[in-house]
């Protein structure tokens, strides 16, 4: 088992919802701002969102503001990302880690999220 593990991806129809997990070690986990990122190929891993450890502030990137839920269950380890509205271009594998780069473990294998038109 690694130390980050997503699941929840899979094929969706555009407009439709689909919400992402992330199993993290507790040595990544713990009380640190976690964060969801993307990914596509031929393109650099892009921030999605990002929690604080508390779960209090969240932050989202401009393309899916309104659309996704960044939250966090502190006693399970476990991160999730509720998507709505899912477009085209939302396609990627999703990744979960640390925010902060020295509190960051090795990446996971991601999940695929594809969206159709």
């Amino acid at each position: 088992q690694g130390q980050l593990v997503e699941s929840g991806g899979g094929l969706v129809q555009a407009g439709g919802s689909l919400r992402l997990s992330c199993v993290a070690a507790p040595s990544i986990f713990k009380l640190n701002t976690m964060a969801w990122y993307r990914q596509t190929p031929g393109k650099e891993r892009e921030l999605v969102a990002t929690i604080s450890g508390g779960g209090i502030s969240t932050n989202y990137v401009d393309s899916v503001k309104g659309r996704f839920t960044i939250s966090r269950d502190n006693a399970k380890n476990t991160l999730y990302l509720q998507m709505n509205y899912l477009t085209p271009e939302d396609t990627a594998v999703y990744y979960c880690n640390a925010f902060e780069y020295i509190a960051q473990g090795p990446w996971g294998r991601g999940t695929q999220v594809t969206v159709s038109s």
